[in-house]
């Protein structure tokens, strides 16, 4: 598939991309707060979203955006976590984002990592069913991994997949070590919002930054739609953008 038919946004830096991306966040949930209905907002967690974060923080504080119509789903979570874990993607989340906006604590939906076995199957399935009352995820954010994953969906993965418990990559488990202090410590399963889950989204934006993401981008940008780079599927969407900028952005660049 050509580079030039999909749809990417090159930023001078992480920061300009990521105001670009409040900015249409801000518009729906204005858009929708008029019409007395819902913004539905999927996030994903870690480095990539931070600058996005603080910008949507800058907005309700210092502009007054309420978030008070919006409902959150989460991409995923570590298995074996607690929701008060200092390394739970919850935890990360409510330090990060909600703590310092007005989203109402019934309206943020999170993935538990320390359900017991059991459960895993009934609690994803009430995830996609909590995702399907709320009407749909509206806008869904992601990074990618260096193997291409988004959510935690690894290579291999299915264009089909729901929410369901998957097994980490050792490329995913390496690439979080330092912060769980030694790769002994990474969870090596979790739980994650399938393929098609993101899919359904109606608007994806995937944000990638560096020279170190600019092969996975290419790749997943270029080469044809395959489940050895889950990414690969999101050319399949009809409202997909990655946002970019230079370094992740310099191979696809010498091919324009």
């Amino acid at each position: 598939m050509p580079i030039d038919s999909i749809r990417f946004r090159v930023f001078e830096s992480p920061d300009s991309a990521c105001a670009c991306a409040a900015s249409e966040i801000a518009r729906l949930i204005r858009e929708r707060a008029a019409l007395n209905r819902p913004a539905v907002i999927g996030f994903a967690t870690g480095a990539t979203p931070l600058a996005l974060f603080e910008e949507l923080i800058y907005l309700h504080q210092e502009e007054g955006l309420s978030f008070a119509n919006v409902v959150t789903f989460n991409l995923d979570e570590y298995l074996g976590r607690k929701p008060d874990d200092p390394l739970s993607f919850r935890s990360f989340m409510m330090r990060e984002l909600f703590n310092h906006l007005n989203v109402p604590a019934r309206n943020q939906h999170f993935l538990r990592g320390d359900i017991p076995k059991s459960t895993v199957a009934s609690h994803c399935a009430d995830y996609e069913r909590e995702i399907v009352a709320a009407g749909g995820i509206d806008i869904q954010l992601l990074g990618i991994g260096r193997n291409g994953h988004i959510g935690f969906n690894e290579p291999g993965s299915s264009i089909d997949g729901r929410t369901r418990r998957v097994a980490l990559a050792a490329s995913t488990r390496e690439d979080a070590a330092s912060g769980f202090g030694g790769l002994d410590k990474v969870p090596n399963a979790a739980l994650t919002m399938g393929c098609a889950t993101i899919l359904d989204a109606r608007r994806i934006i995937l944000m990638a930054w560096g020279a170190k993401k600019a092969s996975i981008v290419r790749r997943a940008l270029a080469e044809p739609v395959t489940p050895k780079i889950p990414a690969s599927f999101l050319s399949t969407h009809p409202a997909v953008e990655f946002f970019l900028d230079p370094p992740a952005a310099a191979l696809l660049r010498k091919n324009r």
